[in-house]
């Protein structure tokens, strides 16, 4: 897929602007793509906390830090490669590292989308580090800054904490920028929670988790679980997960796995619950990956088991629920957001859809 951000981060390399260091960089946020295929950068190490694409970076053959239990230790490069997140604080806090990363001397590299973000990012490492470059191409901006004397030390200092977890909803959560709805109880879960039967039992899976709100509404409402399954590609909402439901998982049986639901699960259940995404690193729509959620969850449960699925309302997943669900019922809606209950056959189904 094509990915301009990726292409244009490594035009100021490509040019001979930056030399490439003999010690290799450090790519923050990294991406697998066009440039970084073939083995041209010698030495290049990623941090990617998303799995899926912490995955195709590793079977792209490069070095990849581990992740999926929240931030690894970054070594110290000359050189450090960026794509900056949209969320501002996040964005923020990545450049700082970036600059606490980067050896005396070195260079920071960053690029964005245009309509991502691109000026302000461009003028928040200016303002951080005192010196920038820049040039643009593929509807993106790639800027760069030497780590020097003129960079302001107690601003990196700040920024750096600008995404660090903290307490959220009166301290009932704990979450960070980034995060999906990291700062507060998105809708649609919480019409989900709101429609989730009391009688819920059995082992469990949420797809999906992020930072354990879904998980957290079953242990303190259902208790005839007793196991719950957490799915969550990104690493960094997973170990607040792990955090968040530290507290409440007596007597239940909690599990945490740093999984793309997409490529299936690895055993069976009684229920599952999610709020699946329909984003994925950019802001175009991905219903596929919606579908494919359910289409995992129906593989997945027992005879019998159930589905308990909130989606906005205009994403088209009826075809995949009535062909792999004998029972499908639309449970609520409000404006914007629908809740489903589906379940699988005992024996071969005859379908029906309320």
């Amino acid at each position: 897929m094509s990915d301009a951000a990726l292409d244009a981060l490594f035009l100021p390399l490509q040019q001979g602007q930056i030399p490439w260091p003999a010690d290799g960089a450090l790519f923050l946020r990294a991406r697998a793509g066009v440039p970084t295929t073939g083995g041209r950068w010698p030495g290049l190490v990623c941090e990617q906390s998303f799995q899926p694409s912490h995955m195709a970076l590793a079977r792209s053959g490069l070095e990849v830090l581990p992740a999926g239990g929240g931030d690894p230790v970054l070594p110290r490069k000359s050189l450090v490669l960026v794509l900056p997140p949209r969320q501002r604080d996040e964005s923020r806090a990545v450049l700082a590292r970036a600059l606490q990363a980067v050896t005396l001397g070195g260079w920071v590299v960053a690029s964005v989308a245009n309509d991502e973000g691109a000026r302000s990012a461009q003028d928040d490492l200016a303002r951080v580090a005192g010196n920038i470059g820049a040039l643009s191409k593929h509807k993106c901006r790639v800027f760069w800054a030497q780590a020097g004397e003129t960079v302001d030390l107690a601003l990196v200092e700040s920024w750096a904490a600008l995404d660090r977890p903290r307490d959220v909803l009166e301290g009932r959560f704990r979450s960070r920028p980034g995060v999906f709805a990291w700062d507060r109880v998105d809708p649609a879960s919480a019409l989900l929670a709101s429609h989730l039967p009391v009688t819920l039992a059995g082992h469990g899976a949420d797809l999906g988790a992020g930072y354990g709100f879904l998980s957290a509404e079953l242990l303190q409402r259902c208790p005839g679980i007793t196991a719950l399954d957490l799915y969550e590609a990104e690493g960094r909402a997973l170990a607040l997960a792990r955090h968040n439901l530290a507290a409440l998982g007596a007597g239940t049986a909690l599990d945490y796995h740093w999984h793309d639901v997409t490529a299936g699960l690895p055993r069976h259940y009684d229920f599952i619950v999610s709020n699946p995404p329909f984003h994925a690193l950019g802001r175009e729509g991905r219903p596929d990956i919606g579908r494919a959620f359910i289409a995992a969850a129906a593989s997945a449960l027992n005879p019998g088991g159930a589905l308990w699925l909130v989606a906005n309302r205009h994403l088209p997943y009826e075809d995949v629920l009535d062909s792999r669900f004998s029972e499908v019922h639309e449970i609520a809606s409000s404006g914007a957001f629908k809740v489903i209950h589906a379940v699988r056959a005992h024996a071969a189904p005859m379908r029906h859809r309320a």
